[in-house]
């Protein structure tokens, strides 16, 4: 059902006060008289974020704060939205997402927005577009330049979040600091273990970018030069982290063929150094490997009745996204993107990258589960949306050579889609009580400079999609208790007080959605759609999605969540 506030409802409900629009399906009072409520929204079936099932009440909300959770008279509001048969919950917490430039491109974060997000948490996967080390300074500044038209102002954390407030964003933002990003910094992008001195400057940056306002450390370590990292570093850092109470979220060193023992170290740094350690992205990618997933969740499981603070994120579908690159070999990849080109261009090691994919081949099956899924120049845009076999045949070449001569041409630019994941495995991970949702992807929009490629759909999805085609349909968990994982158990792992639920003297960070039509649109062809089912979104007390539709106002804060422990 469709949120409808009629004039004739309101004027009932206010006596004889005027009434006035303020852009569609907002109806508010006449000045003259003062309310206790910019906002109530009425009658709708509450879910306060914590478990419990949805209860018929109306929230009350004065600047950026719920004020009142029950029965409130609509004359006590300067305006109304009716949500009879709607849910009303916190606003979901994205717990995995990449966007950092894209906010700068666009602030309106619009397909992260119109999912019903209110806060993400980026830098993920060990890097972001917030810091920029020496080595990689003059590429960063030629791709923002190319790609987006945009001047590089920042070299930090510090910077990149002060120039994001500087010009206003939709939700919520939170940054972790990117591994890859420190190390690349303090010993460059080498494969080689860090001198004594080496390590303690990494862990001193890692603590300057906590007091900066990242919320903790990111690994990537199935990613140069992340994967150059041996499990003592990584304890070494996540020590700093856990000593000011920060996240060590991680994507594994393997997701596939050595998952169990990807579990294992990730479990190890965290026991070690006391980190609340976050798995990314948790998978059993491939299908010799799905057999894997009960014995994955187990150890999991184990941990965490040890006293481990371990919990995971995952999205709502079979088929991942990254760079093309990935499948070339590590020692391929080290150094820079001029590196990786020139080792491309050696015909001396080409057999040995040939036989490194033709490796990668027998895991996937065939290389038709791979598509292209965005590149930069013009030239090759036709390709994007083709797997792998498609594209090479059209290009008349063997699929080594076409991908090749791809990344050559691209720079290395390359985005993929893979279909690794199983559909059982999928549902179980999400069911799972330490499991939320993330969409591991950035705000896009399907206009301007981020409406091109065939991006992943979890893009514009992620949260949709688990309500509907997981909850409503697959009926994996009760609504109650996906919202409470979407919301205040992400809340809690990241310390964002008085945010992730419905109660009075939270954060007004809402959203109003029907549980019967809520669903996902994207599709692996056309990804570029938003969501149905989404009415309003609130951030801060303000509606920036009002009956699905963008209202253009940018009420997003920068969340510095270890704040208080810097201070002390």
């Amino acid at each position: 059902m469709s949120i409808n506030v009629t004039r004739r409802e309101f004027i009932k409900s206010a006596a004889a006060a005027a009434v006035g629009m303020s852009g569609p399906g907002l109806l508010r009072a006449a000045s003259g008289s003062v309310k206790e409520f910019d906002l109530v929204i009425r009658e709708g079936a509450v879910y306060d974020g914590r478990g419990g099932a949805g209860v018929k009440a109306d929230v009350g909300i004065a600047g950026d704060t719920i004020r009142a959770v029950g029965r409130i008279p609509a004359e006590r509001a300067a305006a109304v939205v009716e949500a009879k048969g709607l849910a009303v919950c916190p606003g979901f917490i994205d717990l995995h997402a990449h966007t950092d430039i894209e906010l700068l491109v666009n602030p309106k974060a619009e397909s992260s927005v119109r999912q019903g997000i209110t806060t993400i948490i980026s830098g993920n996967c060990g890097g972001s577009g917030c810091t920029v080390p020496d080595a990689v300074y003059e590429e960063t500044v030629a791709t923002l330049k190319e790609v987006y038209g945009l001047d590089l102002t920042w070299r930090d954390i510090k910077g990149f979040l002060g120039r994001l407030q500087q010009s206003g964003v939709a939700i919520n933002y939170s940054t972790l600091v990117g591994h890859g990003d420190v190390r690349g910094t303090v010993i460059g992008y080498g494969d080689r273990a860090p001198t004594s001195k080496e390590l303690e400057t990494m862990a001193a940056l890692v603590r300057q970018n906590l007091l900066d306002g990242a919320a903790g450390l990111s690994s990537g370590l199935e990613y140069t030069p992340g994967s150059f990292a041996g499990s003592d570093e990584l304890v070494a850092l996540c020590r700093v982290v856990a000593g000011m109470g920060g996240v060590y979220a991680t994507h594994m060193r393997d997701e596939g063929d050595q998952l169990i023992e990807a579990i294992d170290e990730t479990i190890g740094v965290a026991r070690q150094s006391g980190v609340s350690v976050q798995i990314s992205h948790l998978k059993t990618a491939y299908p010799r490997n799905w057999s894997k997933i009960d014995i994955s969740l187990a150890r999991i499981e184990s941990a965490h009745r040890d006293g481990v603070k371990i919990f995971c994120d995952r999205y709502p579908y079979i088929a991942g996204a990254t760079g093309l690159s990935y499948y070339f070999p590590q020692w391929a990849r080290e150094g820079t993107t001029e590196d990786f080109i020139k080792r491309l261009q050696d015909r001396v090691r080409e057999a040995e990258i040939r036989e490194h994919l033709a490796e990668a081949e027998k895991s996937l099956g065939s290389w038709d589960k791979v598509l292209i899924s965005d590149v930069v120049t013009e030239k090759n845009r036709p390709i994007e949306g083709k797997n792998i076999l498609e594209a090479a045949s059209a290009a008349g070449k063997e699929p080594y050579a076409f991908m090749r001569d791809l990344l050559i041409e691209e720079k290395g630019r390359v985005g993929m889609i893979i279909f690794i994941a199983n559909e059982e495995n999928l549902k179980k991970i999400l069911a799972h009580p330490l499991v939320s949702v993330g969409t591991d992807g950035t705000a896009l929009a399907p206009y301007g400079p981020l409406g091109q490629s065939k991006p992943h759909p979890r893009h514009y999805g992620t949260f949709p999609r688990v309500l509907g085609k997981y909850v409503r349909e697959e009926k994996i968990v009760p609504l109650e208790t996906m919202i409470r994982k979407m919301t205040s158990a992400a809340a809690e792992k990241f310390h964002f007080e008085k945010r992730g639920l419905v109660e009075p003297g939270c954060f007004a960070d809402l959203v109003v959605f029907d549980p019967e039509k809520v669903i996902d649109r994207a599709t692996w062809v056309d990804p570029h759609q938003y969501p149905s089912g989404i009415e309003y979104v609130l951030v801060n007390g303000q509606v920036v999605v009002e009956r699905g539709e963008h209202t253009g106002r940018l009420p997003g804060r920068i969340l510095r969540p270890l704040a208080k422990a810097a201070k002390s």
